[in-house]
């Protein structure tokens, strides 16, 4: 994997760490965000230091070669730990904190070991790509290597079959988070394997380096990048779902706020539209406008009126009472907002306070009221009455 891909796939992850980092500085004390900016940010650190520029750079200014080894080796062994401890915090249960105690001591050990191997061992000739095969039988170095890989295979192992088992156990985001993750993890168990293969095959005299560089750089690359991606999406994924559903929801109201745009414009009752704003609020700007809009025609509406379509509705509709209410609130309302530049009172038989406060439709019902406004032969006919009479005060 060249440099420039390394160094764009480690700024994308830290990028998601910077995004997050905000709610990591107001919940501190959460334990799977920590875990989750932790898996971000030495999922981006294993990127970084394993480009062969960066190596290069480290083995220069430390004046010891192959010093970016263990470096990476480390970062690659605390990221398959933080990986391990995230499905930990994420699961759940009475024994959280024990187990993630036992997994940061076991790969603590494994991180002293990594340098303490390093320290005995004999380097002197710099490799950036194939350090692993090429110093695959010297003392001491050789032992590193393994002990490195044997840490990541068991981390990713056990990763996986965490969450592949807890998927099967769950739905929706959560359960396309885990088999990402799972797959990811596949891919990084995929990288510790061909490895491990091209040591041994070096051991036993043969060359399978390209087992060691071009297949086990590949299945790193891809298992990180989708075990990172396994993560977010339970955290993205919901807030898309939020966003998908404010956008159908304020798709649907358009009707009734065009049907109450006179009553915004004349009384200057619609509040500033948002820019560059989210779905979720620019449904809260729509819903506002809207409820401001039958605040102030409550005068105006006509109860007997209602009731009849209410009655009418309820024929038409078998009986669904949600359906009858929608499409009798939409009547009133059409009649309301035609005949209130009309009147400087309220009508005879309007509603009344009280009886307005008990039945005004809550947010979940505007959206029906807007599908009745457009559907609904009852409100066309209340409609067609309204202007009719409107037509004759004139």
């Amino acid at each position: 994997m060249s440099g420039l891909i390394n160094y764009v796939s480690g700024a994308m992850l830290w990028l998601g760490l910077v995004v997050k980092a905000p709610d990591l500085i107001r919940h501190r004390r959460d334990p799977y965000l920590r875990a989750i900016c932790a898996v971000l940010g030495l999922a981006g650190a294993c990127f970084f230091l394993g480009a062969p520029p960066t190596v290069g750079t480290i083995n220069h200014v430390s004046g010891i070669p192959n010093l970016a080894a263990p470096l990476t080796y480390a970062s690659i062994t605390a990221y398959s730990a933080a990986a391990q401890i995230l499905i930990v915090y994420w699961r759940g249960g009475p024994h959280v904190h024990r187990t993630t105690r036992r997994w940061i001591v076991a790969y603590a050990c494994v991180l002293v070991g990594i340098a303490g191997m390093f320290a005995l061992g004999d380097a002197p000739v710099e490799r950036r790509t194939d350090l692993d095969i090429y110093y695959a039988t010297t003392p001491f170095i050789a032992e590193m290597i393994v002990l490195y890989l044997a840490g990541h295979l068991a981390a990713a192992s056990v990763t996986m079959v965490s969450s592949l088992s807890w998927a099967r156990q769950v739905r929706g985001w959560l359960r396309a988070g885990l088999v990402t993750l799972g797959i990811g993890t596949l891919c990084n168990a995929g990288y510790s394997v061909s490895k491990l293969a091209a040591v041994v095959a070096r051991w036993c005299g043969r060359d399978w380096s390209v087992l060691g560089t071009t297949v086990s750089t590949a299945a790193a690359g891809l298992g990180a990048l989708m075990t990172v991606t396994g993560t977010l999406i339970p955290l993205i994924g919901p807030r898309l779902t939020r966003w998908r559903d404010s956008r159908r929801t304020y798709t649907r109201l358009e009707p009734l706020e065009r049907e109450l745009d006179g009553v915004l414009t004349r009384r200057a009752l619609r509040l500033p539209r948002p820019r560059w704003s989210s779905p979720t609020t620019r449904l809260v700007w729509r819903r506002t406008s809207i409820h401001n809009a039958l605040g102030h025609l409550d005068a105006f509406f006509d109860r007997g009126l209602y009731e009849r379509t209410r009655e009418a509705a309820l024929a038409d509709t078998g009986g669904d009472p949600e359906r009858a209410d929608a499409v009798a609130w939409a009547a009133v309302i059409a009649v309301a907002a035609r005949e209130e530049p009309y009147r400087e009172t309220p009508l005879a038989g309007a509603a009344g306070t009280d009886w307005v406060e008990d039945r005004t439709p809550g947010a979940d019902a505007l959206a029906r009221i807007a599908d009745a406004l457009v559907s609904s032969p009852l409100v066309a006919a209340a409609r067609l009455r309204s202007g009719t009479t409107t037509t004759g005060t004139a």
